[in-house]
């Protein structure tokens, strides 16, 4: 599992460095501007783009959490990847309400960063309900 999740981890920093790079974007259209309702260019000029006060693009957060769930993958500390995929699991949900209810345009990198952050998650909580599932029968026995 360890390089399962280690594979998705570099998912989520690839995905979330494309979106960095379409925040600092000053010239033409965005690579990823399908239509009306898909342009990343516009979701990541928005000003939820940063976190609130700081300044930080939320790309930057990605990439810090998955570099974070990566080295803790390296190390199979599942229950602490599930924890940290919790929280980003979170915040990615908390931002596509965003795209579709107040920017009304989705971008295809949120999109497969949140298909990336909820496998992660799934497969972390997976790992961690195993093991202890193991621990409990190795006590019994």
């Amino acid at each position: 599992m360890k390089h399962v999740l280690i594979l998705l981890a570099t998912l989520g920093i690839v995905v979330s460095a494309l979106a960095l790079r379409e925040h600092y974007r000053t010239e033409g259209d965005a690579p990823c501007s399908i239509n009306e309702r898909w342009d990343c260019g516009i979701v990541n000029h928005s000003p939820y783009a940063v976190v609130q006060g700081t300044g930080i693009p939320v790309a930057v957060l990605g990439i810090a959490g998955y570099l974070l769930m990566g080295a803790l993958s390296w190390r199979r500390a599942y229950g602490a990847v599930l924890a940290a995929a919790l929280i980003g699991l979170a915040f990615s949900l908390y931002l596509a309400r965003i795209e579709a209810h107040v920017l009304g345009v989705w971008c295809i990198y949120c999109v497969i960063s949140l298909a990336d952050i909820s496998l992660i998650t799934l497969l972390a909580l997976a790992t961690t309900l195993a093991a202890q599932f193991r621990k409990s029968s190795e006590l019994a026995s």
